[in-house]
Formats: C-alpha cells, sequence, structure tokens
C-alpha cells in the first residue's frame, strides 16, 4: 500500500495514494483518524495492521481525484532528517572523485534542518537570493524508520523500516558565504554542508509506500527529469551500502526514532558535471519506480 497525506475540504487527512486519486482512510473506516502523519498507518504504527486491512477494501471507499487535493509532506516534522553523500560510485566519479569499495570507507552522514527544507509535493523549490547560480537536483531514495532502533545488524536492519519515500536532496554546490573572507582550512567543507540547507531544499512525497510492499529496496529504478529531459537514470542497486548497512551503521552510534527520514544518497546524472542547473520555470519530476513521481516546481530568487 502507498499513503499520502493531503488537504481536502481544509482537513488534513491521510489516504491510500494512486497517480490519479487518493482513498481517505476514513471512507473506508472510520476509526482511522489522524492527519498529522502518515507514520501511525504503517507497519510498526498504532493502526498498522489496522490500515492494511483496510486497502484491500479500497473498493469499498471513496476516491478523491488528485488534482482536487494538495498532497503534503508524508512525515512533516521528523525528528531527524539524515541525508547520505557519496553512496553511489558513478555520481563520486562524475564529481571527480574515486570510488572505495565498501570494506575500505564509511557511509557519510549529513542533516539537513526539516521543518525549513521539507517541501510539499507540487509546491515550489525556491532558488535562493543569496546564491542563485548553481542550484542542482538529487535524486534519492526515503527510508521511513517504523520503530526505535539502536545497535541493530545489517541482518535485522528492514525489520525496522516502516516504509519508502521518494526525496530530491536539492544542492546549492558554489554557495560562498562572504566572498571576502579570509580562507581557513574548513571553509570548502562548510560550504558544502550550508549549500544543503537553504529552505525548500529537500521536497519529499507523493507517498511512502509500506515496507511491506517493497520486498527489496535494492532493485528499484530512479529516473529524474527537468522539463521532461530525463537527467537521471540509475538502480539502487548502485549503492555503495544498501539500505539495511545504512541503517546497521547510523544505528551504531546513534539512537533511531520512530518518523526519523534517512535519504540514502543520488545516482550520477547531477547537474554540476553537465554545467545544467535550475533556474526559474523549470519542472522537477523525481520517480522512484513502486513509490510515485515527486513534481515539484522552480520559482526564482527572492529579492533580497
Amino acid at each position: 500500500m502507498r499513503l499520502c497525506r493531503f488537504e481536502y475540504q481544509n482537513a488534513i487527512q491521510v489516504g491510500f495514494y494512486e497517480e490519479d486519486t487518493v482513498t481517505p482512510l476514513t471512507s473506508i473506516d472510520e476509526t482511522l483518524t489522524g492527519g498529522d502523519s502518515v507514520l501511525s498507518f504503517l507497519p510498526h504504527g498504532e493502526f498498522g495492521d489496522q490500515t492494511q486491512a483496510a486497502a484491500g477494501k479500497i473498493a469499498s471507499g471513496t476516491a478523491v481525484s488528485i488534482g482536487d487535493v494538495k498532497l503534503l509532506v508524508p512525515i512533516p516534522k521528523p525528528s531527524k532528517l539524515m541525508l547520505l553523500a557519496g553512496n553511489y560510485s558513478k555520481h563520486i566519479e562524475e564529481g571527480g572523485g574515486k570510488a572505495e569499495e565498501r570494506a575500505k570507507t564509511f557511509p557519510y552522514v549529513f542533516m539537513k534542518p526539516p521543518l525549513t527544507t521539507l517541501t510539499n509535493p507540487n509546491d515550489p523549490i525556491q532558488i535562493p537570493a543569496v546564491s542563485p547560480d548553481y542550484v542542482d537536483w538529487e535524486l534519492e531514495l526515503g527510508v521511513v524508520i517504523g520503530r526505535e532502533c539502536k545497535g541493530v545488524s545489517e541482518a535485522d536492519a528492514l525489520n525496522y523500516v516502516a516504509g519508502y519515500t521518494v526525496i530530491n536532496d536539492i544542492s546549492d554546490r558554489k554557495f560562498k558565504p562572504n566572498p571576502n573572507r579570509t580562507t581557513r582550512e574548513k571553509d570548502s567543507f562548510f560550504d558544502w554542508l550550508h549549500g544543503k540547507w537553504h529552505d525548500t531544499f529537500c521536497p519529499m512525497g507523493p507517498c511512502v509506500a509500506s515496507a511491506t510492499d517493497i520486498a527489496d529496496p535494492q532493485n528499484l529504478k530512479l529516473d529524474l527529469r527537468v522539463n521532461g529531459e530525463t537527467e537521471q537514470d540509475a538502480n539502487t542497486s548502485e549503492m555503495v551500502f544498501p539500505v539495511a548497512a545504512i541503517v546497521e551503521f547510523i544505528s551504531s552510534y546513534v539512537t533511531l526514532s520512530p518518523g526519523d527520514v534517512i535519504s540514502t544518497g543520488t545516482p550520477d546524472g547531477v547537474g554540476f558535471p553537465k554545467g545544467k542547473f535550475l533556474k526559474a520555470g523549470d519542472v522537477v519530476e523525481a520517480e522512484i519506480a513502486g513509490i510515485g513521481v515527486l513534481r515539484n516546481p522552480v520559482n526564482g530568487p527572492e529579492s533580497a
């Protein structure tokens, strides 16, 4: 099942997602209420089993046209929004780096501020006025944690996952605060990190696919298009560290809580090596097979 969070008739609800329709859970089972997050209705959630049962009765519900609802970020307030850098060898190489084999390295993990970066499906990516010229796309598989885990093994890690979503890790490739600054040793690292943090720089959605429906997260087709032109075309099988290994690594030193989101890195095909960047009027479509298409237009920089 695929669950989305949406606004309809001035109320926030959770429903079963299809490309053309959403079916409110309450139209099938009136006790399945609460629209703050889809987490409660996924595996490990309070209503997970009840929602799975309702999925078998979807024909009895009242479908609403996707055009009549406003899709919302499915997990709006995760306590942690963690992302990986350099988890696809070809992406490392297209940026001029050298990919190492898994046994000789470890996942690079960073964070984004969730309340200001998470962006609804169909809402605009805002090009920042402070640094407008090198804004890039990064399609990624997002992992939603379903129950608390700490120190889990790779073999057991997927048992803690509630579902999977689509994330676009928007990145400012050449953010350089204070161009007249005195150079310091760590400048390039922090320029890179701060370039991930602009408002709207983490679209998520359009839904979360239940972990029970995606038995193997390492065999999902990835496609990203800008204005209909394919830019990224890959598969999650190309990850250096698969989902289970990522959860094992992070949980070895951080307690993961229900609703935490881990974005697993992007494949090759980003704009920077091609000299292509997002501009006002563009439309980005980030698609993962079995989950859906995350669409966002791009707005030009606001006046300072």
